[in-house]
């Protein structure tokens, strides 16, 4: 098999797992992309991205362009000679970047393409009620998210799954998916598989577009399957909210109940649960955050609220 040199474009930890897995393969890392260090914090200390943290660990060379277009960074690029980019977790590219290996670029995407195509995949299909979802490794092309398919791994999706679980199993997953798929590049026994034969007939393709903390209020008229799968798809970030007074409160797990409707919106022992009113039940709160108060459990909360 070829040892490729390549170019690792990502910037949070969940790109980490996918850096280090082909820090560890025969392939050679010959640099690193990632965002500009930033302030960050009530201090305001500058930060790294955790992928500059572990590129520095390793002693890589790191790149920080603050426009991905800029001459320097494009010859800087170049002078590398890579075969292949491989990009997890990164900003969009210009054709100027994704096109200049001779290999071509390879993205690393978290769910079966070409469902949930956009930036928030993981949210969405647990959002959406999915059982399973995946991860997806494909040839960067014009539009995004749409290139042909190298290699696709399935995963199962628990009924109590957070966001932030699957996240960290499909890390994993993922990154040994791709290093299967370099390594396929790398033979050149790759075959590749135009989206638009994955696609089922009549399918409706479902998209993951960004989702914002605005975005993340609870609607409890709808069922308590629909408010339990839309609390754990956004937790733990940037978590599903209610207001409870005139205050914030983010709910980051609970459990479906299925009671008699009552009038209620909610109703609570004061000490052991707080359950609120759905259109076919209660939904049980078990971990929560008050606006100026830290995360916790649903007993630790009632001690120190009264309704």
């Amino acid at each position: 098999m070829k040892k490729l040199r390549i170019v690792f474009m990502g910037t949070p930890e969940f790109a980490v797992a996918s850096l280090d897995a082909l820090y560890n393969s025969q392939h050679e890392l010959v640099a690193v992309v990632t965002v500009a260090d930033k302030p960050a914090g009530r201090g305001k200390q500058v930060m790294m991205s955790d992928v500059k943290k572990y590129a520095v660990e390793k002693n890589l060379p790191v790149l920080q362009p603050e426009k991905l277009r800029n001459e320097d960074f494009i010859n800087e690029l170049r002078s590398f000679n890579a075969d292949l980019f491989v990009i997890v977790a990164f900003r969009m590219l210009p054709e100027m970047v994704w096109s200049m290996p001779p290999l071509g670029s390879i993205n690393l995407h978290g769910s079966l393409l070409p469902a949930y195509r956009g930036a928030a995949p993981i949210n969405w299909a647990i959002i959406n009620g999915e059982k399973h979802t995946g991860v997806t490794i494909f040839f960067l092309q014009h539009e995004i998210d749409t290139g042909k398919v190298i290699r696709r791994e399935t995963i199962a999706i628990g009924e109590n799954e957070t966001a932030g679980e699957l996240h960290d199993k499909m890390m994993l997953i993922g990154a040994k998916a791709l290093v299967s798929a370099v390594d396929e590049v790398a033979e050149g026994s790759n075959t590749v598989t135009s989206q638009e034969e994955l696609v089922a007939g009549g399918e409706a393709i479902k998209h993951a577009p960004k989702i914002f903390k605005e975005d993340g209020k609870i609607d409890f008229t709808k069922t308590v399957e629909e408010v339990h799968n839309f609390v754990r798809g956004l937790s733990p970030y940037p978590a599903a909210w209610t207001m409870l007074g005139d205050k914030t409160l983010k709910i980051f797990m609970g459990e479906k109940e299925r009671l008699p409707s009552i009038r209620e919106p909610f109703i609570t022992d004061g000490k052991t649960f707080l359950k609120m009113k759905c259109a076919n039940g209660y939904y049980s709160l078990k971990e929560l955050q008050l606006e100026g108060k830290k995360r916790m459990g649903i007993e630790e909360f009632l001690r120190g609220w009264r309704a």
